[in-house]
């Protein structure tokens, strides 16, 4: 099985080093690499061509698109029998590629989707927001740990389809609001296998200040919305949990229902005890521990005001 790595990049030659340097070092070899610059100023054409010697790399520059649609154009030039779809921002271990070769036809899959994990190396924010964004205590695990497999929706960080997938779906439908997970429905309600591949996680090093992380949080939450115009029924009881979340933090706050407000109170501290000690002992820091606490407070908030956000708005709209 030949695999086409397909990579959107856009003003991030740093990191496209990084992710080029973690494909020389994989131990299964029978892959190309489709790197396709969406509209950059900041290119990464010579960083590309500088790998040439090691890696069977093919460079393409589009006007910006948006990254579905940069997927797209490298599935469309595109030479292998199934395309592994990742961010620029990620690393893979060195096992990466052969986990899928094993999995993959094991499994009879049609498509996949990985998990993403922190990196020892990582700074302590960074892990507190892979924390917050994977933990059970915060998204339920659902971005990397489930019982069923086949319930899993693959994110554009790290997915897989056959070439028969893609030619049959046609690809994102849309350049960046959802549209990873919208291919993914849309994957298998065409009847194809997709799964997740705990094993095939990659290093998600993710640039975010609180910020970026906070908006990043607002924007999943308006996606989730965006994914419902596509698939009514997207929503499902977890979707809703962050704007339950933000609904109560709220009322606690302002002291709403003084009869059970101290009830309110110890289900906040509790749920943050649980966070801080769950993230400190995982990551075995102190520090991150606190700011994972932070980080999860802001991604469930934002997230849930976001979806909030969106609903309102798509009442309005129509």
């Amino acid at each position: 099985m030949k695999f086409s790595v397909i990579i959107p990049v856009y003003n991030r030659p740093h990191e496209i080093r990084e992710l080029l340097e973690s494909l020389q070092n994989q131990s299964y070899s029978d892959f190309e690499v489709v790197i396709v610059e969406d509209g950059s100023y900041i290119k990464s054409e010579e960083i590309a061509a500088s790998f040439s010697s090691d890696l069977e790399v093919r460079y393409f520059y589009q006007e910006n698109s948006g990254q579905g649609f940069a997927r797209n154009f490298g599935m469309k030039n595109a030479s292998g029998d199934f395309f592994v779809i990742l961010d620029s921002d990620v690393i893979l271990p060195p096992n990466f590629l052969q986990v899928l070769s094993q999995e993959i036809p094991k499994r009879k899959l049609d498509a996949y989707g990985g998990p993403d994990a922190a990196k020892e190396e990582f700074t302590a924010l960074q892990k507190a927001m892979d924390f917050a964004m994977t933990s059970f205590w915060t998204t339920g695990g659902i971005r990397g740990k489930l019982k069923d497999p086949s319930k899993y929706q693959a994110r554009g960080f790290n997915m897989g389809v056959s070439r028969e997938v893609f030619e049959s779906t046609g690809g994102f439908l849309d350049p960046n609001r959802g549209e990873d997970i919208e291919w993914s429905i849309r994957i298998k309600k065409a009847g194809f296998k997709l799964e997740l591949i705990e094993d095939a996680f990659v290093y998600h090093k993710r640039k975010n200040t609180l910020l970026s992380f906070t908006k990043q949080a607002f924007s999943f939450g308006r996606n989730r919305v965006n994914v419902s115009r596509f698939h009514p029924g997207a929503i499902k009881l977890v979707h809703l949990f962050p704007s339950l979340f933000l609904l109560f933090l709220f009322i606690t706050l302002i002291g709403w229902h003084p009869l059970t407000i101290q009830l309110q109170q110890g289900l906040i501290c509790l749920w943050a005890f649980l966070i801080l000690v769950s993230a400190s002992l995982q990551t075995k820091s102190l520090l991150t521990g606190f700011l994972a606490l932070v980080c999860s407070v802001i991604q469930l908030s934002a997230y849930g005001k976001g979806l909030i956000y969106e609903l309102v708005l798509k009442q309005f709209k129509g």
